[in-house]
């Protein structure tokens, strides 16, 4: 498993490089702050684990990595944006994140929002400008598979189940909603998308969205019993936020036993569909794996 999560690692480094590039420090006199506030958030310290899974399964596809690498750079500006506006007073409220001040703490609440804006338009500008790299029918599935996935029927739709469910004991269909939306989109989302780019047909495309599912909803598992009983240094923001800010989580709707049990199935499932990729399998494997015991 060490030698597959190393290239997780790899991966990570070229990825980071890739975003300083694409959201350089230079910038025009007008735009000099927002640009600032946007990198210092893109370029905190963060597992890249959304865009490696494009990567992944674009080459699972017989796709290229170099090609895909803007596309895949950019999921991860997409996933920023979400993580900005989620520490935000009005959102979640964490003066945290990935061990550093929120943006808003580091710049103000409106900077930080505009940065967050700036990294969603950011993003779809570098993802359409992949033409000339990619067939041009896959990036287009791509693009409207990030698009629905980070949008109202996805990502967004999930963060509006969470505030909705804010101070009140929501159903259990509710919770696993919220959690297919607001985590599993984007990561089952990047997923397909990388089967997309490499002209991947429709069954296999498929396949790598049920994976990246059942991993999603076991990686909001997991965020929810680290929150209990996860080291603070290693997550990089409090504990215990969820229940200071009322939320209903896993944990407080099925308890640690129960929710551990849930996230083993998941994984096994996702190990399940990583079958259909030859070769690769080996590593969504272990990625699944790596994700189910992770600490941070």
């Amino acid at each position: 498993m060490s030698r597959n999560i190393d290239r997780l690692s790899s991966y990570r480094d070229m990825i980071d490089r890739r975003l300083g590039q694409l959201m350089p420090e230079e910038a025009g006199l007008y735009q000099k702050e927002v640009f600032k506030a946007s990198r210092y958030s893109l370029l905190a310290k963060g597992k890249r684990l959304r865009p490696f899974l494009c990567l992944s399964f674009c080459e699972a596809c017989g796709g290229n990595a170099e090609d895909a690498l803007d596309f895949a750079a950019a999921i991860e500006m997409i996933h920023c944006y979400s993580l900005i506006h989620d520490d935000l007073p009005c959102m979640d409220d964490s003066d945290t994140r990935r061990g550093v001040p929120s943006c808003h703490k580091a710049f103000g609440y409106s900077t930080a929002l505009l940065a967050g804006d700036g990294l969603l338009n950011r993003a779809f500008e570098v993802m359409s400008a992949q033409y000339e790299k990619v067939s041009p029918l896959g990036l287009l599935k791509a693009i409207s598979t990030m698009s629905a996935s980070s949008g109202v029927y996805g990502m967004i739709g999930g963060q509006v189940i969470d505030l909705r469910c804010e101070n009140r004991l929501c159903s259990k269909n509710e919770l696993y909603k919220m959690a297919e939306l607001k985590t599993a989109a984007l990561i089952s989302g990047a997923c397909k998308s990388g089967c997309y780019l490499a002209g991947s047909d429709e069954e296999k495309a498929n396949a790598a969205y049920e994976y990246g599912h059942a991993i999603g909803i076991a990686f909001q598992i997991i965020d929810d019993m680290l929150d209990v009983e996860g080291d603070d240094k290693k997550v990089g923001k409090p504990g215990h936020l969820d229940e200071q800010n009322g939320k209903n989580t896993f944990v407080t709707v099925y308890g640690m036993d129960k929710c551990r049990d849930m996230a083993k199935e998941l994984t096994t499932k996702a190990l399940d569909y990583a079958n259909m990729f030859g070769q690769n399998g080996p590593l969504l494997k272990d990625l699944a794996l790596w994700l189910l015991k992770r600490d941070h």
